[in-house]
């Protein structure tokens, strides 16, 4: 099997069984992340303690790149360092779907971590 299939079978499990997809009770944090021009929305949720995200997840609805990301992405935070959170870039995201984004894809593949990146100024 070829890593483009590979990939692509990484980015349909995390899109048919994503993880931590779930709204949080309580979370310390939660921002809505929206992308108006294909109607993806979702809400990523933080629980923080001690400068460390102990929980991440996210509840809403979007296509195969967008939900993959989400789940990858939760996936990641969870155990992380605030500052560590802080230091992701969107390479990183891109790396984490292991497939190559195209120009219009950009903003699925991204759309949470956006989320993230106001929901870590807002703290």
């Amino acid at each position: 099997m070829q890593n483009s299939e590979i990939y692509k079978q990484h980015i349909l499990d995390h899109y048919n069984n994503p993880r931590n997809k779930e709204e949080m009770y309580k979370p310390t944090v939660s921002v809505p992340a929206k992308n108006a021009s294909c109607g993806d929305s979702y809400i990523l949720y933080l629980a923080i303690e001690n400068k460390r995200i102990t929980q991440a997840t996210f509840s809403g609805v979007g296509c195969a790149v967008s939900q993959a990301a989400a789940s990858l992405l939760t996936e990641k935070l969870t155990g992380m360092d605030v500052e560590e959170a802080r230091a992701l870039i969107e390479e990183d995201m891109y790396a984490m779907l292991g497939i190559e984004i195209s120009l219009g894809r950009q903003k699925c593949a991204l759309l949470l971590f956006r989320g993230l990146e106001e929901a870590l100024r807002n703290l």
